[in-house]
């Protein structure tokens, strides 16, 4: 058993006690290009972006046509979501009306169960009613505010359910809230007139 150890103590004690070499630090050298055509073609790409987002900023400032401001169906969403993001009381409640249409018109899809379209459609209309609602209470007579905002609460734990049951998908409780969720808009539109 000694035989085995003396050895190994000897060999661990031959590489730890061996002297470390150093070498010297060798650097790469840089590669660079041999004209500067790679900057000038960087400063050409760095001027055509620039002049791109300088054009979609001056389009996205302009004003838009009555006409296309007034549809406000789910193909807008972008253009009402990042260049449309403040709208004045007058223009939230005109867009709450043409929500409650467009909440009539959806009908067909549920008799058909064509519940993703539902479900975007939902969703798409309840973050804009949450943002106009409040927008709309701005402009509230006081003694119509207390009934508005119990309308409004009330429209939007009815829009959360539909959304909930469409998602499930239960039919007879989509029906259901939907109902409510209709009974609940035409409170606020009659309130808003």
């Amino acid at each position: 058993m000694g035989s085995i150890v003396k050895p190994t103590v000897l060999c661990l004690h031959h590489i730890t006690s061996s002297p470390h070499k150093s070498y010297p630090n060798k650097t790469l050298p840089v590669i660079r290009a041999s004209s500067s055509s790679c900057e000038e073609h960087t400063n050409g790409r760095r001027k055509f972006l620039s002049i791109v987002l300088m054009g979609s900023v001056a389009l996205g400032l302009q004003v838009t046509p009555t006409a296309l401001a007034e549809n406000w169906g789910t193909r807008s969403f972008l253009r009402e979501h990042f260049f449309e993001p403040g709208l004045s009381p007058e223009d939230a409640a005109a867009r709450i009306k043409q929500t409650a249409e467009g909440l009539h018109s959806i009908r067909e899809m549920l008799e058909t169960t064509s519940w993703r379209y539902v479900i975007f459609y939902i969703r798409l209309k309840s973050a804009y009613l949450n943002q106009d609602l409040k927008n709309v209470m701005t402009i509230m007579p006081e003694n119509k505010k207390a009934s508005y905002v119990e309308k409004a609460n009330e429209l939007v734990d009815n829009m959360a359910e539909f959304d909930y049951y469409v998602r499930t998908p239960k039919i007879y409780e989509s029906y259901v809230y939907y109902e409510k969720t209709l009974k609940s808009l035409d409170d606020i539109v009659a309130l808003l007139a």
